[in-house]
């Protein structure tokens, strides 16, 4: 069994929640991350404690999984040991030998660059890293030496495994090709993409999951349909700040329906997972049973469901892992 898991907003959809939970459900022998490097932060809770990765899966809370990150990632490797010593995971945690390298000077070029200032990228050099790469004068991780012992062939690994869980980064509004162009990442971020990022060939992916929240949020510049100030996000509960930038989010109330089937469709999506329904509807917190949540919550999933065409499988009702309702 192959799972993606994708966001389909702009980001910041939870998916390190629905990833750990996962991750200790279905207990996957590998957990790969594809995606574009250490600009997408995913947050996990877990136990008590508070996980900020960029980087290492978030799927770390599953003992036993190996956990790897795809050719398609660019990294930078202060970030990577740095979130070693973070989950312990230095027996565990590989990348694979084709992977770009974030340098300084990636850093230094994207935190100089006017047009990254103009969109409101996070400056952690994967734009240059990207571009470097296609112009065929890119570092690699083998450049590294600190990286030479975690070095490890992602392809050959995620093909013989056979439970393999795929985590995504970024939203599908965030992707190069089908997000608010300029107003996006450097890469597409869409599952077929994240699968080519590890090597999974299209045949053998077996599920998309598809993470979203009950309202939408969006880091740097561009469009945001039906967006709140700051004050009135603080009144309706809905203020967040990044994971990697701590800058305030900007919030809508409203799902966007029109983008959330766009969405679906290119990323083939099998399921849904939708997260934050303890914050839109309050009374809902830490309940773990479909039939717990209150009716004016149960109407709004439904609802969704219907409007999207998927059904909506996981639903997030607190910061937890373990803060799930699982109607798979």
């Amino acid at each position: 069994m192959n799972t993606i898991i994708v966001g389909g907003q702009y980001g910041d959809e939870g998916k390190g929640k629905i990833i750990s939970h996962l991750a200790l459900t279905d207990d996957p022998d590998v957990i790969a991350r594809g995606g574009v490097g250490p600009n997408a932060g995913h947050e996990v809770n877990y136990k008590g404690k508070r996980y900020p990765l960029r980087l290492v899966p978030c799927g770390f809370v599953n003992e036993r999984s190996r956990l790897l990150i795809g050719a398609g990632v660019f990294v930078n490797p202060e970030v990577f040991l740095k979130e070693l010593d973070l989950i312990n995971g230095h027996k565990r945690c590989f990348i694979d030998f084709r992977a770009g390298l974030i340098t300084k000077e990636n850093i230094e070029r994207d935190g100089a660059s006017e047009n990254s200032k103009k969109i409101g990228t996070t400056k952690t050099g994967c734009g240059p890293a990207v571009s470097d790469r296609v112009n065929r004068i890119g570092k690699m991780v083998a450049d590294a030496p600190e990286l030479k012992p975690y070095l490890t062939d992602v392809v050959k690994e995620v093909n013989q495994a056979k439970n393999v869980m795929v985590e995504g980064t970024q939203g599908f509004m965030l992707s190069v090709l089908y997000g608010t162009y300029p107003f996006v990442t450097s890469k597409d971020t869409s599952a077929s993409t994240i699968a080519a990022d590890v090597g999974l060939g299209p045949t053998k992916i077996d599920e998309v999951i598809m993470v979203i929240k009950s309202y939408t949020t969006r880091v740097g510049s561009g469009p945001l349909k039906d967006e709140l100030g700051v004050e009135a996000a603080k009144a309706k509960n809905m203020q967040e700040y990044g994971t990697v930038t701590g800058r305030p989010r900007r919030s809508s109330p409203n799902l966007h329906f029109d983008d959330l089937r766009l969405a679906a469709t290119v990323n083939g999506a099998t399921q849904i997972a939708m997260t934050k329904v303890d914050i839109r509807f309050p009374g809902n917190d830490r309940v773990r049973e479909y039939a717990e949540l209150t009716k004016e919550a149960r109407a709004f999933i439904e609802d969704a469901e219907r409007k999207m065409g998927v059904p909506i499988t996981l639903i997030g009702t607190g910061p937890d892992a373990l803060d799930i309702i699982d109607r798979r």
